[in-house]
């Protein structure tokens, strides 16, 4: 029995040594962000964009790989069950915090399946509406929804979006009773509200920059507390006393829950590092976006929670769930 014990222990030891030596060791190969949305998203940009600055760093290949599907759960489910060793790290959105608060079960617990590694980017929506639309300002909006409750839509690229939580917070800060209209991805609803078939939407700032360039959409207003650079004469929603509907669309770096803390601090480290270079903080800013946090674990940890309670609260009290 004694023997039976002490091998064990032994075994025990060895176990610990050994993961402590692949944690002082990492990376001593290919690196893998896997994004949970297909290739050309803004997930698949922002990985792309750090993934030769994160090399560079940590001195081995660093990857893109892209598995979508289910508004990001099969790709999360995949790095939920792979080994927590820091070579399959997860680049996700703001789908992150908003399927637990839509789907009665998920292939995977989000709060214990992950930790934080940094949030790369987040990116404000812009309240936009048809270029001949009636409204010219926000008051104008909010005056004619007031006026007419729930006669004005909006559109969103599905319901429990950003986009769609974005407006949902719109309509319950401003007092401006509007209808949601769902479309199957931004692009359609996009194109729609160009086109005048419906008048309003909260664009993603990336991908709506060079539509507000070209005058095929007019910002109203950004939906968050502070004025962005990209679109310097464009009002924030709080300048209107419109506070409280910072709704982000954003990307998050995540790795499986046991990952060590070693392992986790060098990939921080090498986020961080890509983060400072110029032309991935250029870029970040031409598109709108504000890198959060510097990329490290406790700005991502403090990030997250504040837009998992907004979002929670959204859906419970907007009663949003998918149809």
């Amino acid at each position: 029995m004694k023997t039976r014990v002490k091998s064990g222990l032994i075994a025990l030891a060895l176990g610990l040594l050994a993961g402590g030596a692949t944690a002082q060791s990492f990376p001593a190969r290919t690196v893998t962000l896997l994004v949970t949305y297909p290739a050309g998203g803004g997930a698949d940009i922002m990985a792309r964009l750090i993934a030769p600055r994160m090399s560079e760093k940590l001195g081995q290949t660093v990857i893109v790989e892209n598995k979508g599907g289910a508004a990001g759960q099969v790709g999360a489910a995949s790095v939920a069950n792979a080994a927590p060793d820091g070579y399959t790290v997860m680049i996700d959105a703001a789908s992150f915090v908003i399927n637990p608060h839509l789907y009665a079960k998920l292939p995977y617990d989000t709060e214990k399946a992950f930790r934080p590694v940094g949030v790369i980017a987040a990116f404000p929506h812009v309240l936009v509406v048809t270029p001949g639309f009636e409204a010219k300002t926000v008051k104008d909006l909010v005056a004619m929804a007031q006026a007419k409750p729930n006669a004005i839509n909006y559109a969103s690229s599905g319901t429990g979006s950003a986009q769609h939580l974005a407006g949902a917070a719109f309509v319950k800060t401003a007092n401006a009773p509007m209808t949601h209209i769902p479309y199957r991805g931004g692009g359609p609803a996009m194109n729609d509200v160009m086109g005048g078939h419906v008048p309003v939407f909260f664009a993603n700032i990336a991908s709506g920059l060079p539509l507000i360039k070209g005058a095929k959409l007019r910002p109203l207003a950004l939906a968050r507390d502070t004025r962005s650079n990209a679109l310097p004469d464009v009002p924030a929603l709080s300048e209107f006393g419109i506070k409280g509907s910072s709704i982000y669309e954003w990307n998050g770096m995540f790795v499986p829950a046991g990952t060590p803390d070693p392992v986790v601090d060098t990939l921080a480290a090498a986020l961080a590092f890509a983060l400072q270079s110029p032309e991935v903080k250029q870029r970040i800013a031409d598109l709108g976006g504000d890198i959060i946090g510097d990329g490290n674990p406790a700005g991502a940890r403090a990030f997250i929670a504040s837009q998992r309670e907004t979002i929670g609260t959204l859906i419970r009290e907007g009663n949003i769930k998918i149809e």
